[in-house]
């Protein structure tokens, strides 16, 4: 029993432990080398030949302490650069913010609200971006002596239409555009403020074209082109028209707009009297 149990422990001491991972171990090794074939080259060969130049050039930049130190010197150049350029690029802001927040201004005064400021303020960032480290805020001062507010916390409907529809009128004079398209800009508005709105539309349309959805026979009354909407229905299927409005089936439309009675005789009187005023506005 001595010399088996002898012979036994010889035996297990020459035993390979490792023998039977020794598959999944080549298995690992050949997804590890597929992997970086695929990701390097376009077989184990190219994959090597990377490797040995790779290995060669990060020993060439890791002992390169000239190429370094020109490179630093090129990064400090570049930061230098962009610093200087968002410096202007503040500054042509600046004096552009005071000129937009004063034409603005003007243009609220006309579209009866003449106590109203429009504040465009200007902030610095810590990092750039490719517009420069600005931070651009436009605000709304409803009145003197008020703290301006955001526009989207401190304006009305209407008071955002109004302002809306002034930046348009400004900025188009210095970069017009074609084709302006307004749905129901004279949102919450009313009275002189809807006429004064009109004349802005009217001038605008001096020099592109302006197409604006309305239910306000105000800004209605100074269009070039009166277009109806109308949609009806058989019971099944629902279909939109348009057709143009001229003469009395015009005229008829804005009283419609303006009492909800398109056959009104005092209705009728106030559309026309409102479309020569708009006509006499517009001339002006």
């Amino acid at each position: 029993m001595a010399d088996i149990a002898a012979q036994l422990s010889t035996y297990l001491a020459g035993v390979d432990v490792d023998g039977a991972r020794e598959l999944e171990i080549v298995q690992e090794r050949r997804a590890e080398l597929s992997s970086l074939a695929r990701k390097y080259a376009g077989g184990i060969d190219e994959a090597i030949e990377f490797l040995d130049s790779g290995s060669t050039r990060l020993l060439e930049l890791d002992g390169d302490s000239e190429r370094i130190e020109s490179l630093g010197a090129d990064a400090a150049a570049d930061h230098l650069l962009v610093t200087t350029l968002a410096g202007r690029v503040t500054t042509l802001r600046e004096a552009a913010a005071v000129s937009l927040g004063t034409l603005v201004t003007a243009e609220l005064s006309a579209l009866a609200m003449p106590d109203a400021a429009l504040v465009v303020e200007i902030e610095s960032r810590d990092d750039f971006t490719s517009t420069g480290r600005d931070v651009v805020k436009i605000l709304l001062q409803p009145h003197a002596g008020a703290e301006p507010r955001a526009l989207g916390r401190g304006a009305s409907g209407g008071e955002l239409s109004r302002v809306m529809l002034a930046i348009e009128v400004v900025i188009n004079a210095t970069d017009p555009v074609p084709t302006f398209v307004f749905d129901e800009v004279d949102a919450g508005v009313g009275g002189a403020a809807a006429i004064e709105i009109g004349r802005r539309l009217a001038r605008l349309a001096e020099t592109a074209q302006v197409i604006v959805v309305t239910h306000l026979a105000q800004v209605a009354a100074f269009a070039g082109n009166h277009l109806s909407v109308v949609k009806d229905s058989d019971g099944s299927v629902t279909a939109s028209s348009v057709r143009q409005l001229l003469g009395d089936d015009r005229a008829a439309e804005m009283a419609r707009l303006l009492s909800g009675l398109p056959d009104s005789k005092s209705g009728l009187e106030h559309a026309r009297e409102l479309m020569a005023l708009a006509q006499r506005v517009e001339i002006c």
